[in-house]
């Protein structure tokens, strides 16, 4: 039986709501004596998330004085204080596929479009040839012990053809994972759809008509689940109705901050323009998207997770730090002082929002009694290094998690120029992907991680 068909729901008339899993549910198992006992040191699964941001970083206010070993935050990494011992600094990895070559013009199309393939782009508007990312060649091979093979996020728009970046595929420049190296798998934008998908039941246009249905009633998700979830909580030993209780809280919280940022609008799938759900903050955006990918792992419906925070050369304005000019135009900051500290604002503001979400994860205990970020393993990064200078050599990337114990975080790594490709495959081989021999451009396993 797979774990699919194992696992915990609560159902109502237009929902499924996947459980976080809980001790009082496992399977049980006979002692010698004949005695049921509860599987309570069952191993827990590895989840992997790649999450994307755009530019490259200020390399001064990056990294850390210190070359290796333990070492003190740097300005812009600080706001990770606090989970410091669950993460590592790499040094030195290497995303040449990104680089120009014969192709000229086009780092960040470049950039975006090889960090999870390792493969160089075929620069054409439309002869679109990447490589199979390395999410997708994960869930190829783990998938199916899933609801989801596999989860797409973003906070950007949604593009697929047309010249982006200098005569190469805006599909290059939108998209980080690929299904096929023609093939893009498309991420969502909109909060609720993904809040549906992970929540409602049936086809896309029977969620549709679901949320229609609640809206009319103003009802919630949950209401429509509660009289399973009260016959649930009598099975539940303590422990895990206090648990039960946080987690629906949790997800009705969600439900609320969508629908105010949807303002009760039933959201149209096919809309081609930025789709109603979206909060007018993009903190909130990225919040909210952090936390159903959170929600996603804590209830094992899918383990393997991407989310582009924004497309590479997005000139987005950040209202919220007082930085009215665009991202990228700042990001070729000709070593101006002024426009350097706006630029490392940004970056800071962006591990702001990724330290709340491995706190979320550091929080959240796993069947093994461990927290999910334990068993987890979370590459933060951008493929592009100096935004300035467009390289894409010792690239800013964050490790997290401790891949179930396998993984020894909590220091700063120089690996010394090694492919990017390399950390992706032995993310792969914890993942239980293990019969890949090579990845786009590796030359081997990453040692030492």
């Amino acid at each position: 039986m797979s774990n699919v068909s194992r696992r915990s729901f609560l159902r109502g008339a237009s929902a499924a709501i996947a459980l976080p899993a809980m001790s009082s549910l496992l399977p049980v198992k006979a002692m010698a004596d004949g005695t049921a006992v509860g599987v309570t040191a069952s191993k827990s699964p590895l989840r992997a998330a790649f999450i994307y941001f755009p530019n490259g970083a200020i390399p001064k206010s990056w990294w850390p004085k210190e070359q290796s070993g333990d070492y003190s935050l740097s300005p812009t990494l600080s706001p990770l204080e606090s989970v410091k011992s669950s993460f590592q600094i790499l040094k030195g990895l290497d995303l040449e596929p990104a680089e120009a070559g014969k192709d000229g013009a086009g780092d960040h199309a470049r950039g975006n479009g090889t960090f999870l393939t390792g493969v160089r782009l075929n620069k054409s508007a439309t002869d679109i040839r990447a490589g199979v990312s390395i999410d997708q060649v994960i869930a190829n091979q783990i998938g199916d012990q899933t609801r989801f093979r596999s989860l797409e996020l973003t906070c950007d728009d949604k593009r697929k053809s047309g010249d982006c970046d200098s005569g190469y595929s805006c599909a290059y420049q939108y998209n980080m994972s690929w299904k096929s190296p023609t093939t893009p798998m498309m991420p969502e934008a909109n909060p609720r759809l993904v809040f549906e998908r992970l929540f409602g039941s049936g086809t896309p246009e029977q969620r549709k008509n679901n949320f229609a249905q609640r809206l009319g009633q103003q009802k919630s998700v949950l209401d429509f689940v509660m009289e399973d979830a009260h016959a649930m909580q009598r099975r539940l030993q303590r422990s895990d109705r206090r648990k039960l209780d946080e987690y629906l809280t949790s997800v009705r919280s969600i439900e609320k901050r969508i629908q105010r940022a949807e303002r009760f609008s039933i959201p149209d799938v096919a809309a081609a323009v930025t789709p109603v759900g979206v909060p007018d903050s993009y903190r909130e955006h990225i919040a909210l998207m952090f936390d159903l990918m959170r929600l996603a792992f804590e209830t094992d419906s899918t383990r393997v997770a991407t989310f582009s925070l924004a497309h590479d050369g997005s000139n987005r304005s950040f209202q919220e730090i007082n930085v009215v000019e665009g991202h990228h135009e700042l990001s070729h900051h000709k070593n101006n002082k002024d426009t350097i500290e706006k630029v490392a604002r940004i970056d800071k503001f962006y591990i702001e929002q990724l330290a709340r979400f491995l706190t979320s994860l550091e929080q959240k205990k796993d069947t093994d009694g461990n927290s999910i970020l334990h068993n987890s393993m979370i590459v933060y990064g951008s493929g592009n290094a100096d935004g300035n200078r467009h390289t894409h050599t010792n690239l800013p990337v964050l490790l997290a998690g401790k891949g179930g114990g396998t993984i020894d975080s909590g220091r700063l790594v120089d690996h010394d120029s090694k492919p990017l490709s390399n950390l992706f495959l032995s993310i792969a081989d914890r993942m239980g992907a293990t019969d890949i021999k090579s990845f786009g451009d590796s030359t081997g396993r990453l040692n030492d991680v």
